[in-house]
């Protein structure tokens, strides 16, 4: 597939037979391992950062475009395109292919033999590296397979897949996001310049299945200055309907490909992230929980 090398330069390594699925190892994860720090995720649900795989199935396939993406989306498609691997070899492969990425930590003498030992061995899994993974039809299967061994799973969704959603009912993940970029579908095609006709709607159907899950269930708004960092009513209003048991106010991270859409100027500071969920607290029920500065997040609930 078109990128695949471009992608690889970048730290990205691909698997199964079919290359359609990826990992790369997030900064936080080499943070942890040498016990600098740790992702919010950490702080805010109690996974361990150094075990963390970040992965997708579905690396080069995405219904939106969004412009906060620190991906590159002009090698995006919006249909699955080939075969479909089987989801336990997908997962197999990934985990050896961290495995080998991270066997440089081993000599370094600021990462313990203990952490070094347990990153070899994940216990969370983050469906959320690149791509849009509802749009990999075996989805179901990888969510039992990563329950299967004992992992969480946390998927991000951009909530363009309903069906999928609904599927996953029968199959949920310890954790499942839904990304919410827009207060209003006239701001959502600015932002997310999706690649579908009816992807605002598609997101609300999705939203709606939220309250459905036993799982945790997530609303997560990542904001970007001058685009989609307004009207905090409106946000709390969404939310507030689809009842998920958190909320993440988070501002987009110019890394990557986000650079080159948006100037750093756009991120907002975390004081301004703290203002806005405080507005979506008042405006939703919803309670502040915690935050992470660095991260520039903040977690509410009820």
């Amino acid at each position: 597939m078109n990128g695949i090398k471009q992608l690889e330069k970048i730290g990205y390594r691909f698997v199964g037979p079919s290359k359609h699925s990826a990992i790369k190892i997030c900064e936080w994860t080499r943070k942890a391992l040498r016990g600098e720090n740790f992702c919010y995720k950490q702080k805010f649900y109690g996974i361990a950062t150094h075990r963390c795989l970040q992965m997708s199935p579905s690396a080069q396939f995405c219904t939106h475009r969004c412009l906060f993406c620190w991906r590159n989306t002009d090698i995006t498609y919006p249909k699955w395109i080939g075969p479909v691997d089987e989801p336990k070899r997908i997962l197999e492969e990934a985990i050896e292919a961290q495995r080998k990425i991270l066997q440089g930590f081993k000599g370094n003498p600021k990462v313990t033999k203990e952490r070094f030992n347990e990153a070899m061995n994940p216990n969370q899994v983050a469906v959320s590296l690149i791509g849009e993974p509802t749009l990999y039809p075996r989805l179901p299967g990888l969510i039992d397979e990563i329950k299967k061994m004992g992992a969480t799973a946390f998927l991000v969704t951009n909530g363009t897949q309903p069906d999928m959603i609904k599927k996953l009912l029968s199959h949920q993940p310890t954790q499942l996001y839904i990304t919410l970029a827009a207060p209003d579908e006239e701001i959502y095609e600015k932002t997310c310049r999706p690649l579908i006709k009816d992807g605002w709607q598609r997101i609300m159907k999705s939203l709606s299945f939220l309250d459905k899950f036993s799982c945790n269930t997530v609303i997560r708004l990542t904001l970007v200055k001058n685009l989609n960092f307004i009207n905090p009513e409106e946000y709390a209003y969404i939310i507030k309907n689809a009842n998920p048991k958190f909320i993440e106010v988070k501002s987009f991270m110019s890394v990557g490909f986000a650079r080159r859409r948006l100037p750093y100027s756009a991120m907002p500071l975390h004081k301004e992230i703290k203002k806005f969920s405080e507005i979506i607290s008042k405006k939703s029920g919803y309670k502040i929980k915690d935050e992470k500065r660095d991260s520039r997040v903040v977690l509410l609930t009820k």
